[in-house]
């Protein structure tokens, strides 16, 4: 295995990425990426390496989705009681990433999270499907359960709570969190290993541009 994880080679040569190029505003930035990724029909283009850490200090990260992009951050919906909601509770720094492989592009975002407002998150939910509704509230998000056929249980006890509803309403527990960044980097691969890496670092409220060494 060593021997073939070693042969692994994959020189990038799509794009360049310029400081003259990019933009001021680096959600701007982000938002004309994303389309890229989108329009190139990269695989669920919004997944997100979201990872935080503990109350020690150990790292956590997970894919989520990001669901939104505003002014004011970047919008991520959960469980608030799962271990990612524990975490921020406790230490609301987090960093993102987002690695587009067919565009040979990433995306590394370091931020503070907050919950959103409740009506907010209630808006949301409302546009989720019904089955994904139901999930949130049948799932205890990070719990050891039994067994698959626990989880399916709690699920239909969940459709049978509310069968009679034409709206599930939204869990106390359930909501969504904004990230307000303070550092973008922006890497696009070339060749030989000489990648292009454009930081965006917040300073005074202003966005300093710097390139980075690969």
């Amino acid at each position: 295995m060593k021997e073939y994880l070693n042969k692994l080679r994959k020189d990038y040569s799509m794009m360049a990425l310029n400081e003259a190029d990019v933009d001021k505003n680096p959600i701007v930035q982000f938002e004309n990426w994303m389309i890229d990724a989108v329009n190139a029909e990269v695989n669920e283009p919004n997944a997100m390496v979201l990872s935080t850490a503990d109350k020690n200090g150990h790292p956590h990260s997970r894919i989520v989705l990001l669901r939104n992009i505003q002014a004011h951050g970047f919008i991520f919906y959960t469980n608030y009681e799962s271990s990612k909601g524990v975490e921020l509770a406790q230490q609301p720094m987090i960093s993102i990433n987002f690695f587009w492989a067919d565009i040979e592009r990433q995306v590394r975002i370091e931020g503070k999270t907050e919950k959103l407002h409740l009506l907010e998150s209630s808006e949301y939910y409302k546009s989720r499907p019904r089955e994904n509704q139901l999930s949130a509230w049948a799932s205890p998000q990070s719990k050891v359960i039994g067994s698959r056929t626990e989880l399916e249980q709690l699920w239909k006890e969940a459709e049978k709570k509310w069968k009679n509803e034409v709206e599930v309403e939204r869990p106390p527990f359930w909501g969504g969190y904004s990230v307000k960044p303070h550092m973008f980097e922006f890497w696009q691969g070339r060749p030989g290993r000489l990648h292009d890496r454009i930081r965006y670092r917040l300073e005074n409220e202003v966005w300093v541009i710097e390139r980075l060494a690969p």
